[in-house]
């Protein structure tokens, strides 16, 4: 246990041996809650062998045995051990031990250690602890630190430590070292999310695809196009648990929904990656002609194009033509070697360029002998 990363308080208190039979899974950890949750402890360590490579610990302490500096933090709760923080070694440690939940999880390939090396696993280090009084340090290791969380649990872990331990937002910054303002977008994209199902206008069940992709909803906040959709004030709307508008409910349900499309509805996500998918949507949404075309159900990119209009596209296509026959023009001497359907392409670009330069020509003088232009 490094204890320059563990608060005052928690190094201190004395580590003990505590059986290993004895502890249990935290079904409130947000990794888990990410993942659908369970309240079964087998169906938890299920969760854990499938989804955050305990394979990679399970090796490791099969090999070298369990490192007694990695101390396991629990809490008292219900009259059971609950581990806070170390709830993969934990599941490591019960795969070694239990050739039954190997085959459960389906974690065959893991090797079968000793009755030694069995003993040795009985007992494992642990400080009792709370979770308030631990909050800095898993925030600063699993939200800003070395062994970081995906944005949905780093998100529900801090507005839990705001909301229910009443800590403030700049305290929680201070604390884990963020210094990028993170801590405030992952509470307001949370907070958005908690609207928008209290609102009944989304919920995260009824998502398409069965991973719930909530960095797309954390990443798309920060957009300009999307705040101004629902509504949100960019540099007003972190320290509140309503951050859109009422007015806007509808809109942000409209949002979550070209995000993570619908199983209810059978409607696939607009968004497939964030890049460029979600940049795209941004600029879709900052045109009103754009935005009536996605709510009609035409594509994303359809979408764009008609906000951006037909001048703009003109212009961006003659940009792209001539940027794409410079790049030919570069390959010519190695690319080209006599072929004469090549050769024909060549001459019907040339063809049509001559006539798009023509037919400019013609608007050019036209519009000259306009009067008043």
């Amino acid at each position: 246990m490094d204890n320059k990363k563990v608060p005052k308080e928690l190094a201190k208190n004395e580590i003990e041996w505590i059986l290993t039979s004895e502890l249990h899974f935290d079904p409130e950890n947000p990794r888990l809650v990410e993942m659908g949750g369970a309240a079964d402890e087998k169906e938890i360590l299920k969760i854990y062998w499938r989804e955050f490579a305990v394979d990679e610990i399970a090796l490791s302490i099969a090999a070298n045995g369990y490192f007694d500096h990695e101390t396991l933090f629990i809490a008292e709760e219900r009259n059971r051990f609950i581990v806070i923080e170390g709830n993969r070694r934990l599941a490591a440690v019960r795969l070694l031990l239990d050739a039954d939940l190997r085959e459960y999880v389906g974690a065959t390939d893991l090797p079968t250690i000793t009755a030694g090396a069995k003993k040795k696993l009985e007992k494992l280090p642990a400080i009792k602890s709370t979770r308030k009084a631990i909050w800095q340090y898993i925030g600063f290791k699993h939200v800003n630190g070395p062994q970081q969380w995906d944005s949905y649990p780093k998100a529900k872990y801090v507005a839990w430590v705001h909301n229910s331990l009443k800590v403030p937002l700049d305290k929680i910054a201070r604390q884990i070292g963020d210094q990028h303002a993170t801590v405030k977008r992952l509470y307001r994209a949370w907070m958005v999310l908690e609207q928008a199902e209290k609102g009944g206008v989304f919920d995260r069940n009824d998502r398409y695809r069965k991973h719930f992709a909530f960095s797309h909803l954390f990443t798309g906040l920060g957009r300009p196009g999307i705040q101004k959709y629902i509504g949100l004030s960019p540099g007003k709307s972190f320290d509140t648990k309503t951050p859109v508008p009422k007015s806007k409910l509808a809109n942000l349900g409209e949002l979550c929904k070209w995000l993570y499309g619908s199983k209810i509805d059978d409607t696939l996500p607009l968004i497939k990656t964030q890049n460029p998918d979600l940049k795209i949507l941004d600029e879709v949404l900052l045109s009103k002609d754009a935005t009536a075309a996605l709510r009609r159900g035409l594509p994303l990119e359809v979408a764009r194009d008609i906000g951006k209009g037909d001048e703009r596209l003109f212009r961006e296509g003659l940009i792209k033509a001539k940027q794409s026959l410079q790049e030919v023009r570069g390959k010519l001497l190695t690319g080209y070697k006599g072929e004469p359907d090549l050769l024909k392409i060549a001459a019907d670009i040339m063809e049509l360029a001559i006539n798009i330069l023509k037919d400019m020509e013609e608007l050019k003088v036209s519009k000259k002998a306009k009067p008043g232009s």
